[in-house]
């Protein structure tokens, strides 16, 4: 973005060098990259950062120097309307297809306009900031875009057709000759302006070769309007398009300004063109509602650490052009002018104060330490968690939040919807994802596609889910493996294929030394495990289908994904320390091997063992699993280590022997087991 250093002056009294205005704009959010002089005055160039869109303009700036330096921005900026000299004797239909594409549509009809080079002022104006000057009226509309950061188009009104505009999408087939002598292909993914027969301009974007003013014009429909910022962008990139008017639709121009701008131009056609304005007509709209924010004086003070004088505070706010009422009980109403559609939080309105007041003026001051540091604090955790999981041999992936909507289809369940954005910047980033799974089964199939035969990945982010009012975010653990992982045993390295209790035991690792006790995980079907603690689900395992790995051209690998609700986690999580005598007297172990059944859980049988050892049965594992030709068919062997230890004495044979004669017994009555 360019302006100039008299140019600004034509709305606020600058008092201070241009260099030093520079700063002031640079550290107040408003980056100068340089200055150059020349022909009396200079040129500022700066970073306009996106959600700004109010400082792509001349006036935009200057509200920042007037807030800056204390100085009021002149009545100049207000545009005057301009009296129509034939009210009622003009006809002109403005039909509107959808609203959301175009909530504001305004057409001005301008007779008798001579049509010639501009003035010497505007030509060197437009010059100065590397605009070419084309003609008075063409140079008008690029003013008024500069200065007030409205795209204007004008038409030749003789080359249109009939008594019509149209705001509507294109058909297919129709083409369009763009002013830059380019024929285009439309589709209707792309905004128009028509007339009753044809495309005239494609909207936001660039206006059409066969209605351009030239030297024989001599009446003009004059546009201005506010299209939706999505559809532009996606009209211009499908055209290979980026202009001027373009760039400031994508991102919003308000109802105020489209309005003033208009009035702006046609009063000055006027004065330079010597034109008559006998017809001003608007498609019927609501007009938005200005938002309302109570500023909450104290909070100024909480966030900032510096003492804000309330009258200081409600000139900085008005200087920006907001609306202050008041400062009853220390709380100020403050109304949002629409060209600041980014304000919407009371700490917006702080950052405002900031900017204003000074960033350099805020002491430093170090933050607060709590004496003593809970370590249940959710950031802890997620540390906690990372480290615990890097340790079990995964690597941490970080994905975007936003992703297509293509990316969730398959693997949402039917009553689970996509967070949508309201305007997104590419169709890539148009919904917030509600699951972890889409994002890592992409980051699989690209780690397997780059050769990697053992992938073992986990990501802690945020999912978005469907609310009443806002959408819900919830810290998700995601985990994916896949693939074969190599181990070095006895008989050398051996590659294992990975499989649901690979899965399974990340999690249970994860889950002991978080403390968290009463987990269950529960089998719903060959392809999902749910995971509980107590009777809480916190999330689940699955086994990706093979329609899923289809989408992200998976071949001859499985995958196995868990997602987890980590606020569901954590509040089960026990951190305190815990310490332990270590045992006096030695322990005895014993090894019990038995035949069961298929379909009997081994979680089952560690209980039925714990329960009928008590109180001499310190542990039980199981230690070897097996199924072959020595097994009955549909039965399968399991081998486990029983130890027995007292803190009073040393047990002896004879105290063991009917513990463990207990234990064999509670197998075979419950499970039918059968000793080996």
């Amino acid at each position: 973005m360019k302006f100039t250093y008299n140019w600004l002056k034509d709305f606020v009294d600058i008092k201070v060098k241009p260099e030093a205005l520079a700063d002031k704009l640079t550290m107040a959010g408003l980056e100068v990259k340089g200055i150059e002089a020349g022909a009396g005055d200079f040129v500022f160039e700066a970073e306009i950062t996106s959600n700004r869109p109010d400082w792509l303009s001349v006036i935009g700036v200057a509200r920042e120097v007037a807030a800056l330096t204390g100085e009021k921005l002149k009545n100049g900026s207000k545009s005057q309307r301009v009296r129509v000299s034939k009210k009622g004797a003009e006809r002109l239909a403005i039909k509107v297809e959808d609203k959301n594409d175009c909530p504001l549509y305004t057409a001005k009809i301008i007779r008798n306009v001579l049509v010639g080079p501009s003035p010497k002022w505007l030509k060197e104006r437009l010059e100065s900031i590397g605009c070419r000057s084309i003609n008075n009226v063409v140079d008008i509309t690029n003013y008024v875009l500069f200065t007030l950061g409205e795209p204007l188009h004008a038409f030749d009104l003789d080359k249109l057709n009939a008594e019509t505009i149209a705001v509507r999408r294109a058909r297919p087939g129709e083409h369009i000759n763009t002013i830059d002598g380019t024929v285009r292909k439309l589709d209707p993914d792309i905004l128009i302006i028509a007339d009753a027969r044809q495309p005239v301009a494609v909207a936001g974007v660039m206006g059409g070769k066969d209605t351009e003013v030239t030297e024989t014009t001599k009446n003009i429909l004059l546009e201005a309007a506010v299209f939706n910022g999505a559809v532009v962008r996606r009209g211009r990139q499908k055209l290979g398009l980026q202009t001027d008017s373009s760039y400031r639709f994508e991102r919003g121009v308000d109802f105020d300004t489209a309005e003033s701008s208009a009035w702006l131009a046609a009063r000055m056609i006027e004065d330079i063109a010597q034109g008559k304005c006998v017809l001003a007509k608007s498609s019927t709209t609501i007009r938005p509602k200005a938002k309302s924010i109570i500023l909450d004086l104290s909070l100024v003070r909480k966030i900032l650490n510096v003492n804000i004088q309330p009258s200081q505070i409600k000139k900085i706010l008005l200087h920006l052009g907001f609306g202050v009422k008041g400062a009853a009980k220390n709380k100020m109403n403050v109304s949002v002018p629409l060209f600041r559609e980014d304000i919407s939080l009371p700490e917006d309105l702080i950052e405002e104060v900031a900017r204003i007041y000074g960033y350099e003026k805020i002491p430093q001051t170090l933050p607060s330490v709590r004496p003593e540091i809970n370590p249940c604090q959710a950031r802890d955790l997620v540390c906690l968690t990372k480290n615990i999981l890097i340790g079990l041999g995964l690597h941490e992936a970080v994905t975007y939040s936003l992703v297509d909507r293509g990316l969730l289809e398959g693997f949402l369940p039917a009553d689970r919807r996509a967070v949508e954005i309201m305007n997104p910047l590419s169709q890539d980033q148009e919904v917030m994802r509600t699951a972890l799974t889409p994002s890592l089964a992409r980051c699989v199939s690209y780690n397997l596609n780059q050769k990697q035969e053992y992938v073992a990945i986990f990501e802690i982010a945020n999912v978005f889910l469907p609310g009443p009012s806002l959408p819900k975010e919830e810290l998700t653990l995601g985990i994916a493996l896949s693939g074969a992982r190599s181990l070095l045993l006895g008989e050398g390295l051996v590659k294992e294929e990975t499989g649901f209790l690979h899965l399974k035991g990340v999690l249970e690792r994860l889950l002991e030394q978080l403390w968290v006790k009463e987990v269950d995980f529960v089998t719903t079907d060959t392809n999902k495990i749910n995971v509980l603690i107590g009777t809480e689900r916190i999330g689940g395992l699955i086994q990706l289908r093979q329609e899923q790995m289809d989408k992200f051209e998976i071949k001859n690998k499985d995958v196995f994904v868990a997602e987890i609700s980590l606020e569901r986690l954590f509040a089960k999580a026990d951190l305190s320390k815990k310490f332990f005598s270590p045992p006096r007297y030695p322990g005895i172990s014993r090894d019990i091997s038995f035949v069961f059944k298929e379909g009997v859980l081994a979680k089952d049988i560690l209980s039925c063992l714990k329960e009928a050892g008590k109180p001499l049965l310190k542990s039980v594992e199981i230690v070897d699993y097996y199924k072959g030709k020595q097994i009955p068919a549909g039965s399968r062997s399991l081998t486990v280590t029983c130890l027995y230890r007292s803190p009073e004495r040393t047990l002896t044979e004879i105290e063991v022997n009917p513990v463990h004669e207990q234990l064999i017994s509670a197998l075979t009555s419950r499970f039918g087991a059968k000793l080996r």
